[in-house]
């Protein structure tokens, strides 16, 4: 027999209604915060050579759903990565571009295909924390997050700074010295750039988000290293590589700087370098969710409430 009264239920219902509909509100107006945001930093970096026009459709999309749907500091640790990023594109970018330019597939300015490359993993990350209301398994999605973008961050800035190195690339796989340049090889400069450029945005997001474990850097710091490496693993023994015919030269071009159509020599045919950062995102987030996971304890996760009630 039920207790309540007819008045006491109306009014129940009511509050949920009310609260459901500032839930809503809140979240459309964090969605039209990260869109704008994104937006007005999308358009800059295009003024300023970062970005293609189609990469200014990728910053939104990114941009928009990690501020909308994983909340204010998810979204400045995202705007971190790319500025950053941008910063060490450009970076001695004469002496880079004599160094490596017929090495690398794409120049400093980053396309569609590389935002989502790199942010797309992240953007996911931020999406299923939304449809997630147990705080245990939003933690673990938390520091996937970070894991991911720790792993877009140590790579870009080994990439950006390792090509500079003083000391020749060796292979990852075999040790053998390779050009500057060259997918799967690394440099003592290079590790030390992606271990510093994960573990700072560990740091970042950390400092933004109240009740971040304070193993979350160290955390980054493991996930994004072996994000990275295994970038240059996927680059070492499964990414496409191609010839010049004229110029002899490796590459991963499909039409070298000289003008001539390259010929496929080595890899995966589709495993381009955006597939492969794809999938070093991935893996760096996995391995940063699981090291959350192992060394940070968790309460009991009820499996019956994984899902926010309508």
């Amino acid at each position: 027999m039920s207790l309540s009264s007819p008045a006491s239920e109306t009014h129940v219902c009511k509050h949920h209604a009310i609260s459901k509909k500032n839930t809503s509100q809140h979240l459309l107006l964090r969605l039209a915060g990260g869109l704008a945001l994104s937006g007005s930093i999308g358009l800059l970096a295009y003024r300023r050579g970062s970005l293609s026009r189609s990469g200014i459709f990728g910053a939104i999309f990114t941009g928009t759903t990690t501020v909308g749907l994983g909340g204010g500091s998810w979204g400045f640790t995202l705007i971190y990565f790319f500025l950053s990023s941008s910063f060490l594109s450009h970076f001695r970018a004469r002496e880079k571009e004599k160094t490596a330019a017929d090495k690398f597939s794409k120049g400093s300015q980053r396309d569609f295909a590389q935002v989502i490359a790199n942010g797309g993993v992240a953007s996911a990350c931020a999406i299923s924390n939304s449809l997630i209301s147990r705080s245990a398994v939003r933690e673990i999605i938390t520091s996937g997050y970070a894991g991911a973008l720790a792993t877009a961050t140590a790579d870009t800035w080994a990439t950006e700074l390792g090509v500079l190195s003083t000391n020749a690339p060796r292979l990852l796989t075999t040790g053998k010295t390779v050009p500057p340049g060259t997918s799967g090889g690394i440099t003592p400069l290079g590790i030390c750039a992606a271990a510093t450029g994960a573990l700072s945005l560990g740091t970042i997001f950390t400092l933004l988000r109240r009740g971040t474990t304070p193993l979350l850097p160290l955390l980054t710091l493991l996930g994004g290293l072996g994000g990275s490496l295994f970038d240059s693993w996927l680059g070492a023994t499964f990414q496409a590589m191609y010839i010049c015919p004229t110029c002899q030269q490796e590459t991963e071009q499909r039409i070298h700087n000289c003008g001539t159509v390259t010929q496929h020599i080595h890899g995966v045919s589709w495993m381009n370098n955006d597939v492969v950062n794809f999938l070093a995102t991935l893996f760096g987030g996995l391995c940063t969710a699981l090291l959350q996971l192992l060394l940070v304890r968790q309460p009991k996760i009820d499996t019956h409430s994984l899902h926010k009630n309508p």
